[in-house]
């Protein structure tokens, strides 16, 4: 285009990358060579950042992924009418309730709110937005209850509670139990006959969410919970310190009708449909069954765990 040729930047500048550029002369050709193999990393003392281990590092197996490191549970947001008033007439420990703007009003919301002033629980009204963000589907009637993380026991502490009763432990540990009201009636169950707490592995297990408060009529509110690492260490701990450790299976080796229950006792508690896992039942001191008429092959795994503790709190009775 006419003109062009005066217009600043038209011309092309000497050293640009079009034009021609001058060379090092080789006094740079040592910086093209390799620099061999990179040194281990307990030898590069000089870099910022350490090396991560990994899986395999740190336990001898895995694929060299990093490992994961386990969050704490947070707060539990229960939702809909009837869900939030049986909590909270069931003395789920809230820490806040809230109730959607606009919201029309029934018996069931007029309790909860009532419940939830007489316990000094905060009222919040929000926006119906708000509680849809709170919701996976939107389904929580205008009324939404907060529920804190539970605090777990650590294992060692129910045999000293227990002792420091004076009285010969009763425990329960839970195997393959994943149902969060299983784990809420045997709560309520173990409270009711006298035992001193409950177990439960820390991985692949039901754990203490607002379901199994419910199921417990408030009994976890009483009765002390603990997380294992590995339940099957833990097992061998308590049977190093006196505690017979009891499984429950309808193939058992001892009948119930037989079996003294009158020492420091953990009844473990398989699924109904797994059972117990093959360690945990290696480590087993005896296999206790119940005896029944009728002909039913097993029992819900909460109904069982009851049934056992009816019958070992009437022999201590006795």
């Amino acid at each position: 285009m006419a003109g062009n040729s005066s217009r600043r930047g038209a011309v092309r500048k000497t050293g640009t990358k079009k034009g021609q550029t001058v060379g090092s002369g080789g006094k740079r050709s040592k910086g093209l060579e390799g620099r061999g193999a990179t040194p281990p990393a307990a030898e590069r003392t000089k870099h910022a950042r350490r090396a991560r281990p990994t899986s395999r590092d740190a336990s001898g197996s895995g694929r060299g992924r990093p490992p994961v490191r386990k969050t704490e549970d947070g707060p539990e947001n229960v939702l809909g009418r009837n869900p939030v008033l049986e909590c909270l007439r069931a003395g789920v420990p809230a820490t806040a309730l809230y109730v959607a703007s606009g919201t029309e009003a029934d018996d069931r919301l007029k309790e909860s709110v009532q419940i939830a002033a007489d316990k000094g629980i905060s009222i919040l009204e929000v926006s119906r937005t708000d509680l849809d963000r709170m919701s996976a589907n939107g389904m929580h009637q205008g009324i939404a209850l907060q529920v804190p993380p539970y605090r777990y026991a650590h294992p060692d502490d129910l045999l000293s509670q227990a002792r420091q009763r004076q009285e010969p432990p009763l425990l329960v540990a839970l195997d393959n139990i994943t149902d969060p009201r299983n784990l809420g009636a045997v709560v309520r169950s173990v409270a009711a006959f006298g035992g001193h707490g409950v177990v439960i592995p820390q991985r692949r297990s039901a754990s203490v969410t607002a379901v199994a408060w419910r199921t417990s009529a408030g009994a976890a509110a009483r009765l002390p919970v603990a997380r294992a690492t590995n339940l099957t260490r833990t097992l061998k701990d308590w049977a190093d310190k006196g505690v017979m450790v009891v499984g429950l299976d309808a193939d058992g080796d001892t009948s119930l009708d037989d079996f003294d229950g009158t020492g420091p006792i953990v009844v473990v508690v398989g699924s109904e449909g797994k059972g117990l896992s093959r360690l945990v039942r290696d480590n087993c001191d005896s296999i206790l069954s119940i005896p029944m008429a009728g002909p039913v092959e097993s029992l819900n795994a909460s109904v069982a765990a009851g049934v056992v503790l009816a019958g070992i709190a009437r022999q201590r009775r006795g």
